[in-house]
């Protein structure tokens, strides 16, 4: 069935559920104002590919303290709700997205007490949720005083991850590939050590889905597999922009596993010409990469991941959930 997406301000369902709203999900969508309507789309088509016979109604929330420029602003005023409005809702299932780190320390951030808020909120409020990247990073934080640690440089790439743990949120297959782009990471260790359920992990990336299960079922990827294919391609552009820029000190690396030989060979003069002569025009020549050029091949692991989750938050609710189909609205 359709996804329904209430995503404007006055679209939202009130406080309480309606057997009319099917399942209710909230989207924290903490990502910076170049990718604000990406991630936006990218958790809609995931959703409604995952969504089988469930109807969803996802509300979109911001927290005002992330920065925003003056294009940010204007969206989250169109299409958000003030994360004010969570704390009287009442939701089935909870997706919080990381946002772009900005202060060595979590805790600096200022959007931080909010988040820390947001996830003693989500214990008892909703069935489950989903916390990504470095919403994983704040979560483990606030809750069991993990601290992340700081990678020598970004990780970026598509890599392999091995199952480590069943759960019924799992999908089959013993292996799979997502994209990952950070730069801290959670030991593995801690994590074990503080009672985390790891449930796949990779040789390169680290631990990559871990639950924890208390009054909520708490779901943390360090990974994205809500990326479409050309995510990390976006990203590495920014950054190389950002670096002609002189917004940052090094040009960034090639995401890992994720471009083949014709792709690496045109990026790799383009990185040339950036690190040896200024031009001022080269950013508007960053070189056009076919989209065949890229390594894809995570959306039915990931689809299937979402599938279960809905699957988890429908039989977890109250007695009252109810399938019925409603009409799709296009979040634009």
């Amino acid at each position: 069935m359709p996804v329904v997406l209430s995503a404007s301000r006055s679209a939202g369902p009130q406080p309480g559920r309606s057997e009319d709203t099917g399942i209710v999900i909230g989207l924290v969508n903490n990502m910076p104002d170049a990718a604000l309507r990406t991630t936006e789309r990218q958790f809609c088509e995931l959703l409604s590919a995952a969504s089988d016979d469930v109807a969803i109604c996802l509300r979109l929330f911001s927290i005002p303290q992330v920065p925003r420029g003056e294009e940010g602003r204007a969206r989250v005023q169109e299409r958000y709700e003030d994360i004010g409005e969570l704390w009287t809702s009442r939701l089935d299932g909870l997706i919080v997205t990381g946002a772009e780190p900005r202060a060595p320390e979590l805790a600096d951030e200022p959007y931080w007490p909010v988040l820390a808020q947001l996830v003693d909120w989500a214990e008892d409020h909703c069935v489950s949720a989903i916390w990504s990247c470095l919403a994983a990073h704040a979560a483990a934080l606030h809750l069991d005083g993990i601290p992340r640690r700081p990678l020598r440089q970004k990780l970026s790439g598509i890599f392999d991850c091995s199952k480590a743990g069943d759960h019924a949120i799992m999908f089959r297959g013993p292996r799979w590939r997502v994209p990952h782009s950070r730069y801290n990471e959670l030991p593995e260790e801690a994590l074990v050590s503080a009672g985390y359920r790891l449930l796949s992990r990779s040789e390169e990336a680290g631990a990559d889905i871990f639950v924890k299960e208390e009054r909520s079922l708490f779901v943390f990827l360090q990974g994205h597999p809500e990326y479409d294919p050309a995510a990390l391609l976006r990203e590495y552009r920014r950054d190389s922009c950002r670096f002609l820029a002189g917004e940052q000190s090094h040009y960034p690396e090639m995401p890992r596993h994720y471009f083949d030989d014709d792709a690496r060979i045109v990026l790799a003069a383009y990185r040339e010409a950036a690190t040896s002569r200024p031009d001022p025009d080269l950013p508007a020549r960053f070189p056009a990469i076919e989209k065949g050029w890229l390594s894809s091949g995570w959306r039915w692991p990931a689809t299937q991941l979402y599938t279960n989750w809905l699957t988890y938050l429908v039989e977890h609710r109250p007695a009252n959930f109810s399938s019925r189909p409603l009409a799709f609205q296009e979040v634009p």
